[in-house]
C-alpha cells in the first residue's frame, strides 16, 4: 500500500512483483515449517473452530502458493531479452532495448496488480482451511472480489472492462445463491459449524421417531440448502450448466489475467468442495452423486461439442476446461478412496498443464509481435481488439509457428496432447485413474461417455497441432526489426525469451513428458491425502 504513495514511477511494478513473489515464497516456507501437524491425527482448529489445519490443507496451501508465485513471475521479469550486436554504441543499445520493452504489455505499468493477487491468494488459502459457514462466505468473497478487480484492472481495455462487469454480475448472483443456502441451513439447524453437520445427521435419524423434534426440524431444508450450495460452487468453477460466463470472460480479459482466473480460483473451490462432500456424504436424506453426475455429464458433452466450433484460442481453452471439469466432478461424485485419489491427482496435474498452456500462449504472442513486418495492419484486418494485452486471439495466428520457434511449438504440442490424454504423458494417467474408479464402482455409462468425449475432443486439439506444425505461416520469420538512418546496420534474430520464462516452460514440459519415470512420489502423496480425508 505504501508503494502507491511512495513512488510515481510505474516501471517499478516489476520490483513490486518480485517483492510479492518473495513474500509468497516466505509464506510457503512457513507453511512447510508447520508440517509437524502431520503428527496430530485430525489437525488443529483455529479461531474457535472457524478454520482448521491438517496435512491436506497444508499441501494444497503450498500448491496454491507455488502456482501463484510462478504467475507472479510473469510480471517480475520481461518476457524477452535483446541480444545486442557489438557494432552498436551503448546509447543505441539502451534506446533499442527501451523500444522493445515498451511493447511488452500493460502488465508492467499497473502497480496494484501484485497487491490484488495477494488478496486473491489470501482468500484461496482461507477457503481451503475453512470449517464454518461464516468463514466460507468471507473467504470466497475475498477471493471473488479480487478476481473481479483483476479482470478490470486494465482500465484502457474496453473488452477487459466489459468482461469484468459480466464476471462481477454473474459472480454476485452465485454468491447470493451460496448465501441463501447458508441462511436456510443456519435457520434450520441453529449453528454454522460444518462439524455439527454430523450432529444434524443424527437429528435426522431421531426425528423419524420423535415428533417433538420433528416439529422444529425439517430435513428437507438440508437437502435444499446443499443443492443450492452445489449450484453456487459449480457456478464459481464454471461447470455446466452454469458455464456460460467463462468463455466470454476468458476471451475478453488480458491473457496474463486469464492465467490466474482459470487456475487458482478452481483449485481452492474444488479443495473445499471435497471437504464439504466429505462432511455431508452420510446425511440420511441427501446424496451428492446425482447432482454432481448430472453436472459431469453436461460438462463432458458441452465442453466437447461446443469446443469443435471455436476459432478463438482462449475460448477453446475455456471449453477444454469445462470438459476436464466433467472428469473432476465424475471422480468426486463416486466418492470412494480410489476416486478421491484420482480427483486430487487430476486437479493437480490439470492445474500444472493449464498453467503451461497459458504461459506458452503468452510467449508465442510476444514472438508474434516481432515476427511480422505488418503486425499492426494484420491485426486491424482481422478486426481484433486489445492486441497489446492479448496478441494471440485466433487459432490461425499460431499457424506455422514451428518454423518461427520449434521449441515453443513442441512444448505446446506436448501440452495439448496431455490435455487429450495421450500416453505416456501426465494427462493420460489422470484420466486413466478416473475411468478406473468409475468402472470399479459400476458407472459404465459415464465411463463410455467420458471415453467418447475424449475421442471427439481430439478433433480440436489435433486441429490446433496441425496448424502449428504443418501449415504455412503468414508472416516473415524474424525479419529486420529496426534500421537506423545513420547506417545500414540492422538487428536480426536477436529477440529471445527471458531466462525465467524459458526455465519455467522447460521444467513444466519435462514434468508432463517424463512423469512416467517419477510417478511414485505424486501417487504416494495423493494416496496419503486421501487416507487423511477418510481418517484411515
Amino acid at each position: 500500500m505504501l508503494s502507491l504513495s511512495a513512488s510515481n514511477r510505474q516501471d517499478k511494478t516489476i520490483l513490486y512483483s518480485r517483492t510479492t513473489s518473495l513474500a509468497v515464497l516466505f509464506t510457503m516456507l512457513l507453511v512447510y515449517d508447520n508440517f509437524y501437524i502431520l503428527t496430530i491425527e485430525n489437525g488443529i482448529g483455529l479461531y474457535g473452530g472457524m478454520f482448521h489445519i491438517n496435512a491436506y490443507t497444508q499441501i494444497f496451501n503450498i500448491f496454491i502458493l507455488i502456482i501463484s508465485g510462478v504467475i507472479l513471475g510473469l510480471n517480475s521479469f520481461y518476457f524477452r531479452k535483446v541480444l545486442n550486436e557489438k557494432t552498436f554504441s551503448l546509447k543505441k543499445m539502451f534506446s533499442y532495448k527501451n523500444l522493445i520493452l515498451n511493447k511488452t504489455g500493460e502488465q508492467y505499468k499497473i502497480l496494484e496488480y501484485p497487491l490484488i493477487l495477494l488478496f486473491i491468494v489470501t482468500g484461496s488459502t482461507f477457503l481451503i482451511s475453512t470449517s464454518d459457514l461464516v468463514s466460507i462466505f468471507l473467504s470466497i468473497e475475498l477471493q471473488s472480489y479480487g478476481l473481479y478487480l483483476l479482470s478490470t484492472v486494465y482500465r484502457n481495455s474496453e473488452s477487459s472492462t466489459k468482461a469484468g462487469l459480466t464476471y462481477f454480475l454473474l459472480g454476485g448472483l452465485s454468491s447470493c445463491i451460496i448465501l441463501l443456502a447458508q441462511s436456510i441451513l443456519y435457520a434450520n439447524s441453529g449453528n454454522t459449524s460444518l462439524d455439527n453437520l454430523y450432529i444434524i445427521n443424527n437429528i435426522s435419524d431421531i426425528s423419524k421417531e420423535n415428533e417433538s423434534i420433528n416439529s422444529f426440524y425439517n430435513s428437507y431444508y438440508i437437502n435444499f440448502s446443499l443443492i443450492l450450495l452445489s449450484v453456487g460452487f459449480l457456478f464459481k468453477v464454471s461447470a455446466a450448466p452454469f458455464h456460460f460466463w467463462s468463455p466470454d470472460v476468458y476471451d475478453a480479459v488480458p491473457t496474463i489475467v486469464t492465467t490466474f482466473i482459470a487456475i487458482v480460483a478452481k483449485i481452492s473451490i474444488f479443495v473445499f468442495f471435497l471437504e464439504l462432500v466429505h462432511y455431508t456424504s452420510n446425511l440420511a436424506y441427501f446424496s451428492w452423486s446425482n447432482n454432481l453426475l448430472l453436472s459431469s455429464l453436461l460438462s463432458l458433452i458441452i465442453g466437447t461439442v461446443l469446443g469443435l466450433v471455436q476459432f478463438r484460442i482462449k475460448r477453446l481453452y475455456a471449453y477444454s476446461t469445462i470438459s476436464h471439469l466433467g472428469f473432476i466432478l465424475l471422480s468426486l461424485s463416486i466418492y470412494s478412496i480410489e476416486s478421491i485419489q484420482a480427483f486430487i491427482f487430476y486437479l493437480i496435474q490439470y492445474s500444472i498443464t493449464n498453467l503451461n498452456a497459458f504461459i506458452l500462449l503468452l510467449s508465442i504472442g510476444y514472438f508474434y509481435i516481432f515476427s511480422s513486418n505488418n503486425f499492426e495492419e494484420k491485426i486491424k484486418s482481422m478486426g481484433l481488439k486489445d492486441e497489446n494485452n492479448s496478441p494471440i486471439q485466433l487459432i490461425s495466428q499460431i499457424k506455422g509457428h514451428y518454423e518461427v520457434n520449434p521449441v515453443l511449438a513442441l512444448s505446446l504440442g506436448i501440452t495439448l496432447f496431455s490435455f487429450l490424454g495421450v500416453p505416456p504423458l501426465m494427462g493420460f494417467f489422470a484420466k486413466q485413474m478416473v475411468l478406473s474408479a468409475a468402472l470399479d464402482n459400476g458407472y459404465i455409462f459415464m465411463t463410455l461417455l467420458a471415453i467418447l468425449t475424449s475421442v471427439i475432443s481430439a478433433v480440436y486439439y489435433l486441429a490446433v497441432i496441425k496448424q502449428i506444425f504443418f501449415d504455412k505461416n503468414e508472416y516473415n520469420i524474424k525479419p529486420s526489426i529496426v534500421e537506423y538512418s545513420n547506417n545500414s546496420t540492422s538487428l536480426k534474430n536477436n529477440i529471445t525469451l527471458s531466462s525465467y520464462i524459458s526455465i519455467t516452460i522447460s521444467v513444466i514440459t519435462l514434468l508432463i513428458t517424463l512423469f512416467m519415470f517419477i510417478p511414485e512420489e505424486w501417487l504416494n502423496m495423493t494416496n496419503i491425502l486421501t487416507l487423511i480425508i477418510f481418517n484411515l
